[in-house]
């Protein structure tokens, strides 16, 4: 026994000797990480700011008293997330559907990838030589474990998806494909559409807050706090009809979600949930080509807190009333500033009589465009009338899970100009959704050494 402690003091030694630290703590070693602006987004410096209504607030509502806060440095969208980019989460998950079923009946007719046809399409699993170690490990002890029978198998993203039916390879492929779309004795005028109740979305994430506070208690079962979600993330388009009585919108109903001519406009008819769907994708998607690269993750993307919004619809502007400053909705030439409901119904004052396209308008000093105007916003927080009063002066945020009155910021192309102001606050619930509710995301600064306060300094 004394022979291998002595064995084993001489290899601590030597293991020392020759990490080339001299024996100093220089800590662990990395990849040096530059930090990366996301695509899209601008960074919003973290300060402080008062927040709350700076005006009297002439509704009476007064759940909006001001309040200093201090909010850690974001990335935001320039912009309103748009059909076009939300599109592209549709077919991402429309694709990979298609490809899971494909894979799943050529499991059942015992087609290999050597195969053609349907084959082609068959899990990446134990036929191919292409598997590293640890895959062909999750293979032999996890597939088959859990709720989902197919659970740890690899579908096949090499092949295109045929969307041609003069194209198709094989009758099981036609068959798959055939669940895709709606019955023919539903579908008119020759039309095939895809069954968008089949453009289904599963992602698990951590409550993070919940397991923090049952670990002080002494709680350490992880899996208690790991969420599943799964949910349609098709738009209601049925919001432009339903959402007014009397009103001839159908061909925003037929259009405007699905045709290029609004790929840049705000994206609507989403509710809370799908939007919270969306900023999971948009990480994982992210994270897959990081993957792919060696790369290290990036943080999640999510929804902005009540307060991160106000904060960067001020952009850098005290006590503002609009993200343009105020207290006019006009400039000095007589021109809208925003796209909203002016004069008592002229919807078309403004030159828009719905939504415009997201970089409309002129942006504010963080370069946001339509903080005021164009779409409502979700926010991650829950709307408590006084919320205010016993939030954290750090990062204040409110998102209780059973509060279903979800928070949205910023007014809309069918409010009046009260809605528009930056500390006005509405909700709606997080199941609905509405033609004047879009969202954007925001993406976690890291590091601490980019805040407004410090900008400030400097010019001083």
């Amino acid at each position: 026994m004394k022979k291998l402690i002595a064995f084993s003091a001489i290899i601590a030694i030597l293991s020392s000797c020759s990490s080339g630290d001299r024996g100093e703590l220089v800590g662990t070693k990395g990849k040096a990480w530059h930090p990366e602006k996301p695509f899209g987004m601008t960074l919003v410096p973290g300060g402080s700011f008062i927040m709350g209504k700076s005006d009297d607030d002439f509704v009476a509502v007064n759940d909006a008293p001001t309040k200093t806060v201090t909010v850690r440095s974001f990335y935001m969208d320039e912009t309103e997330i748009t059909n076009a980019e939300y599109r592209q989460f549709v077919y991402w998950v429309r694709d990979s559907t298609v490809r899971l079923k494909l894979a799943i009946l050529a499991d059942e007719v015992g087609a290999t990838p050597g195969d053609e046809g349907i084959g082609d399409y068959a899990f990446v699993d134990q036929e191919n030589e292409e598997m590293t170690p640890y895959d062909q490990y999750m293979y032999d002890n996890y597939f088959g474990m859990g709720d989902d029978f197919y659970a740890g198998r690899k579908i096949n993203n090499t092949p295109d998806i045929q969307w041609d039916t003069a194209s198709y390879p094989d009758e099981y492929y036609s068959e798959v494909m055939d669940t895709m779309y709606i019955p023919a004795e539903e579908a008119y005028n020759g039309q095939r559409t895809i069954d968008v109740t089949k453009l289904k979305f599963q992602y698990t994430y951590m409550d993070i807050e919940a397991a923090a506070r049952a670990a002080k208690n002494g709680s350490s079962d992880r899996k208690e706090f790991i969420k599943k979600e799964e949910l349609l993330i098709y738009p209601d388009t049925t919001v432009w009809v339903r959402d007014y009585n009397y009103s001839y919108n159908e061909p925003m109903h037929n259009d405007y979600f699905w045709h290029q001519a609004y790929g840049d406009y705000p994206v609507v008819g989403v509710s809370w949930h799908q939007a919270k769907a969306f900023t999971a994708w948009r990480t994982l998607y992210k994270n897959s080509y990081q993957k792919e690269r060696k790369r290290q993750h990036i943080n999640s993307f999510r929804l902005p807190s009540e307060a991160e919004w106000e904060y960067a619809a001020r952009g850098g502007l005290e006590s503002a009333t609009f993200p343009w400053g105020g207290p006019y909705t006009k400039n000095d030439r007589g021109c809208f500033m925003a796209n909203f409901k002016p004069l008592r119904g002229d919807y078309a004052a403004d030159q828009a009589l719905y939504t415009v396209e997201a970089k409309s308008y002129e942006p504010n000093d963080y370069n946001l465009y339509n903080m005021a105007g164009n779409v409502s916003e979700w926010v991650a927080s829950s709307y408590e009338p006084s919320s205010y009063d016993y939030t954290s002066n750090m990062n204040p945020n409110v998102n209780d899970p059973e509060n279903k009155r979800k928070v949205v910021r910023g007014g809309s192309w069918k409010d009046i100009a009260y809605f528009l102001q930056v500390s006005s606050r509405d909700y709606e619930y997080a199941d609905s959704a509405r033609s004047y509710i879009g969202f954007r995301t925001v993406q976690d600064y890291m590091g601490t050494d980019v805040v407004l306060n410090e900008k400030l300094g400097d010019a001083r």
